[in-house]
């Protein structure tokens, strides 16, 4: 199906962001993120009748059921698993054994906390409770039972993939009529948030870092529903909005300078940027080399 050969895809982006990932063996992976990457954190206990992920067909092409992922079968830290033969990510909320890694995300989660959003009057537009902050925070409670007290050596050895991280704070604004200009200028405090959330991780003794960056919004389907516009220049050569995928570029832009910067802060790390943008205009431009469902989905 279409959202598994996304998924797909999206691992061979952080397989060739990690460069020797074919070779590379880890101990563990921990996951931090959003929709894109939540294995089920929101529907621990159950999932909220209103959420349609976690209703039926979503989980039919692999688990038979819904599972909470957003997706008709794994997403991509799935897949990711599983290439380094290490078994798919427990939601962390779950609890259960975090020996061979868990996962953070969830869906809906934001960059930054609720008193960033207070403080530009748009507290009432946020609904989840698991920014990076508080996974961090839900990361760092079970680590004693990942690790115990030889936590800087199993860490040394696993992967972080944080993110993407972003996408939910700019569409948090943007849907609440915010203006471009406004939203541009959120960027550098976003980035800036990632990139401590980054530091922390790195001081607890994580070591392989991928941070994807965000998606080309000014192509998703609700942005062209309901921004679309009769001028042909508010678009580009691939039937986007331009002014949005520029404020994605513009993330991407900074957050690639920021982690390079952080890594010539931490030079004993490797901290690698996944390009998720340009991956999904690939698939915009050439639908064909994705099968037939995406090519129809697309075309």
């Amino acid at each position: 199906m279409a959202t598994m050969r996304a998924a797909l895809l999206g691992t061979v982006v952080l397989l060739c962001a990690l460069r020797h990932g074919g070779a590379q063996r880890y101990e563990a992976i921990y996951s931090f993120g959003d929709s894109i990457s939540d294995t089920g954190n929101l529907c621990v206990g159950g999932c909220p009748s209103w959420l349609t992920t976690g209703q039926s067909p979503y989980g039919e092409t692999f688990f038979k059921r819904p599972t909470g992922r957003c997706s008709d079968g794994r997403v991509i830290v799935d897949f990711l698993a599983e290439h380094f033969g290490l078994p798919l990510l427990p939601a962390s909320k779950a609890g259960g054994d975090f020996k061979k890694g868990a996962n953070m995300a969830i869906i809906g989660a934001t960059t930054m906390d609720f008193s960033f959003f207070q403080s530009i009057g748009l507290s009432d537009k946020i609904w989840n409770n698991g920014p990076l902050d508080t996974q961090i925070q839900w990361f760092r409670k079970l680590l004693p039972s990942a690790c115990g007290k030889d936590c800087k050596r199993h860490l040394s050895k696993s992967l972080f993939v944080v993110g993407e991280f972003g996408g939910n704070d700019y569409n948090a604004a943007l849907f609440s009529g915010r203006t471009m200009a406004d939203v541009r200028g959120y960027v550098p405090r976003v980035v800036s948030h990632i990139i401590r959330g980054l530091e922390t991780m790195i001081r607890v003794g994580a070591m392989d870092i991928v941070v994807p960056g965000v998606l080309p919004i000014g192509c998703f389907p609700i942005y062209l529903t309901l921004y679309g516009t009769s001028n042909a220049g508010d678009y580009d050569g691939d039937g986007c909005l331009k002014s949005y995928n520029e404020l994605s570029a513009h993330h991407n832009s900074l957050l690639r300078r920021s982690l390079a910067n952080l890594q010539r802060t931490y030079p004993h790390t490797r901290i690698m940027y996944a390009d998720f943008y340009a991956q999904v205009i690939q698939m915009i431009r050439a639908p064909q080399n994705f099968g037939k469902l995406m090519q129809s989905l697309i075309l």
